[in-house]
């Protein structure tokens, strides 16, 4: 089995970069990161890359005149490394129907919620504002639908009394930093594919809930 090579995408620090950084280092994961790309060109990332001698790259969507040119553009640099698994870790950008369909079923992202709650922004207020005892976060295939794709592994995060948004936040940290990984380790390890039907791990489907993680 050959050694996945794997890009990812940022647009900040790179918290979840770093997960992904230390762990195929380590081996955990049979997988080279041949490429970090960014939005921003002053995005923490890159240099993260750089000091594991990882190819930083940036292409900056301020600089061109539409959505549209910007996803072209990017698909090109992307396929430049012949990826297997393009990896999204905190990149800022909706992506267009036609760049998301190029890559159905080699692309990942993670969102700070147990999806399909908590779509979209601010998910750590609106699930303190609703109330839950139980809070987290989703590593998910992309699709054209916004936080919409099938589901891989969730890790549940207890919500405390006396938990604001930041404390919250930082606990599902946390628990990205560890499901980010594992993600990728399957993904790696040829355990994991998406098919017109759902999410197939190890030869048999996977529930529309993904993996569960609790605390």
């Amino acid at each position: 089995m050959a050694t996945k090579r794997i890009v990812v995408l940022i647009s900040g620090s790179g918290s979840n970069l770093q997960a992904l950084i230390d762990a195929t280092a380590s081996g955990r994961i049979d997988g080279r990161i041949v490429s970090v790309i960014s939005n921003r060109p002053d995005a923490f990332g890159l240099e993260r890359a750089r000091r594991a001698g990882i190819k930083a790259e940036s292409l900056d969507h301020k600089t061109f005149a539409s959505r549209e040119t910007f996803d072209a553009a990017l698909q090109s640099l992307i396929d430049s490394h012949e990826p297997d698994l393009v990896v999204l870790a905190g990149f800022m950008r909706i992506l267009t129907p036609e760049f998301v369909s190029h890559y159905l079923g080699r692309m990942f992202n993670i969102h700070p919620s147990l999806l399909p709650r908590y779509k979209g922004l601010q998910t750590h207020q609106r699930a303190l504002d609703a109330g839950d005892a139980e809070h987290g976060c989703t590593v998910h295939f992309v699709t054209p639908e916004l936080d919409g794709g099938p589901l891989i592994v969730q890790a549940v995060v207890p919500v405390q009394a006396g938990d604001d948004a930041n404390s919250l936040q930082q606990r599902v940290h946390e628990r990205e930093h560890e499901i980010y990984p594992l993600a990728v380790e399957w993904f790696c390890a040829d355990r994991l594919r998406l098919l017109p039907q759902g999410v197939e791990f190890d030869g048999h489907p996977l529930p529309a809930t993904g993996h569960r993680l609790d605390a």
